[in-house]
């Protein structure tokens, strides 16, 4: 599985470069607008094969990526995949009530983490030490809130609610340090 770091440094030179060329359409079309000599039909040529070739930039960034974001092809294939370890978290009044104090999955174990809300719509999201985010969901009071993921890194990650729920979540809703993986090769960079 891709990890979701290096997923988010492709994308952002990739849009990096996608909105470089987005600005110099922009620039293009306005210097014409304002040109003393307007451009002849020829003009209009590299005009618009410019305006297709961001069209297909765009396009083909999204099919490159598609199916190496890490949740993707899982979800893709979800109704055949069977969890190895599943974790029932409820919310309720700003906090979170965790099945036990530390939870433990095993490296290539995929862990279902089931959440429902008793009253109010939370978010729950994994998080590293350093403070970036390895996945986060929406959790709606009345639906099915669930979430499948393959760890395959060593670490040890923080659960924060990734939704607004009023100003009793800012504080009540962080947990530090109660997902533990082990048994990896590899170890998540602190």
């Amino acid at each position: 599985m891709v990890d979701s770091l290096d997923v988010l440094f492709t994308l952002k030179v990739a849009y990096g470069i996608y909105s470089v060329l987005i600005i110099a359409l922009f620039a293009w079309f306005a210097y014409s607008l304002v040109a003393k000599h307007k451009p002849r039909g020829l003009i209009r040529v590299p005009f618009y094969g410019f305006i297709a070739f961001l069209v297909f930039m765009g396009v083909s960034v999204h099919i490159l990526t598609f199916n190496k974001v890490p949740w993707v092809s899982m979800d893709l294939k979800r109704d055949g995949i069977k969890a190895d370890v599943v974790f029932h978290i409820v919310m309720k009044d700003h906090k979170y009530i965790l099945p036990r104090d530390k939870m433990i999955i095993e490296c290539g174990q995929k862990a279902l983490f089931e959440l429902y809300s008793d009253d109010l719509t939370y978010g729950f999201g994994l998080f590293r030490q350093d403070g970036t985010m390895l996945f986060q969901m929406q959790v709606v009071p009345g639906s099915r809130n669930d979430l499948l993921w393959q760890f395959h890194k060593n670490g040890v990650y923080n659960i924060r609610s990734t939704e607004y729920s009023g100003p009793k979540g800012a504080n009540l809703m962080h947990l530090k340090k109660v997902v533990e993986v082990r048994g990896c090769d590899v170890s998540e960079k602190s």
